[in-house]
């Protein structure tokens, strides 16, 4: 996942401010995520679990990321359309839908582990880290296909 975002990051970043907003807050949810997968290596017999705090960050950085791009970037991309007279293909329409589904998903995690205890039994940890992992590589992959369908119309000034 790293490997991929750093090529999105060389190929789109710098272009808009709301694609690099985007690509920021990616780029801290993956370094949060790594940080969280490499606790718990499976092939250790005394792996080191994560604490209800570092658990407690991922899940809000999660929601963050998630919110944000609910909320704050296709907010902007809509507006930014709106402004410019740009409006979405059918293709961006069915790209949005897809990123959607995986919403769902990764807020599950979020619910199962936010407000999780020190003392409590992480029993189905390792399978849940590794979906949400899967989730977050499917939902980016998508993201970076509607990053390259929308970046010409953000570069379009407002109004024009």
């Amino acid at each position: 996942m790293l490997s991929k975002f750093e090529q999105v990051k060389k190929e789109w970043g710098g272009h808009n401010d709301v694609i690099d907003q985007w690509l920021m807050m990616r780029q801290q949810l993956l370094i949060d995520y790594c940080k969280l997968a490499g606790l718990a290596p499976k092939e250790e017999a005394n792996r080191q679990l994560p604490t209800a705090s570092q658990l407690s960050l991922f899940s809000e950085a999660l929601v963050d990321y998630i919110s944000a791009g609910h909320f704050k970037i296709y907010d902007n991309v809509m507006e930014r359309w709106h402004q410019t007279g740009y409006s979405p293909t059918e293709e961006i329409s069915t790209l949005y839908a897809k990123i959607t589904l995986t919403t769902d998903p990764l807020l599950n995690f979020n619910d199962k582990y936010s407000e999780v205890k020190q003392d409590d039994l992480l029993e189905s940890f390792d399978e849940d880290l590794s979906q949400v992992g899967e989730l977050m590589e499917l939902r980016f992959a998508l993201e970076d296909k509607l990053i390259e369908l929308i970046s010409d119309s953000l570069s379009c000034p407002p109004g024009a």
